[in-house]
């Protein structure tokens, strides 16, 4: 299987993904924000970070780079696209993903570890995935997920909510909601589910002597649902 990582000026999680993607199988290769064609891929990931420092809007800049109109046209074609953190903030500004990510209820950076539950998994990301409830790590200012009402409904109608945040037992609820996001929500899908945006770090959770091991189920899962 092959992945490309797009790289933005600001990214600070593309090594890591590079790291965790070949790690499970993929063959994977960076990709400068600047260029304008993709290599041949079965799955484009825009990582974390600050991609042009956040300045505007969180990924507002990144949206207009070169190499997004390729990611478009990968994505509208059935390309699986996983946006993680500022890739998920990228992914609503491009349109491919409805909504918006705000500024956290508590005007904090959250760095810490959270759970959450999988609501999904008639899709490729999470088919078979081997738990319900992963504990992943978060890492943002800008993480509260808000879209209108009838974003809202349209996502709960077609089964766009693809994780909520929950506790350990995956009980959702307004005290365990890290950063305010509508419904608890920490990732979602477009309509056709080939593409996901999630704010929680799989690549941050790949080694259990360092953090933990549930960025494992997700990568392994996911490149034998790609292979299979």
């Amino acid at each position: 299987m092959k992945s490309s990582v797009i790289i933005f000026p600001g990214s600070n999680c593309d090594r890591d993904m590079d790291v965790a993607l070949k790690k499970f199988g993929f063959q994977n290769k960076m990709v400068w924000h600047n260029d304008d064609k993709l290599p041949n891929s079965d799955l484009i990931v825009l990582p974390g970070g600050f991609s042009y420092g956040d300045y505007l809007r969180c990924g507002s800049i990144a949206g207009k780079s070169k190499i997004i109109k390729s990611v478009i046209e990968f994505a509208k074609s059935g390309g699986l696209v996983l946006g993680i953190c500022n890739g998920f903030q990228i992914l609503t500004e491009t349109g491919l993903l409805p909504g918006v990510l705000q500024q956290n209820k508590n005007i904090d950076f959250i760095c810490k570890n959270v759970f959450i539950k999988i609501n999904n998994k008639d899709n490729k990301y999470f088919k078979n995935i081997e738990k319900d409830i992963l504990e992943l790590h978060i890492a943002h200012n800008e993480g509260n997920y808000f879209c209108s009402n009838d974003e809202l409904k349209n996502l709960e109608d077609n089964n766009q909510i693809a994780a909520s945040y929950c506790n350990e037992k995956g009980d959702c609820n307004e005290k365990i909601n890290p950063n305010g996001a509508i419904k608890n929500i920490a990732g979602i899908f477009n309509k056709e589910k080939n593409i996901l945006g999630m704010m929680p770090h799989p690549e941050r959770m790949i080694d259990k002597y360092l953090s933990g091991e549930d960025g494992t189920i997700f990568f392994k899962n996911l490149i034998s649902n790609l292979k299979s």
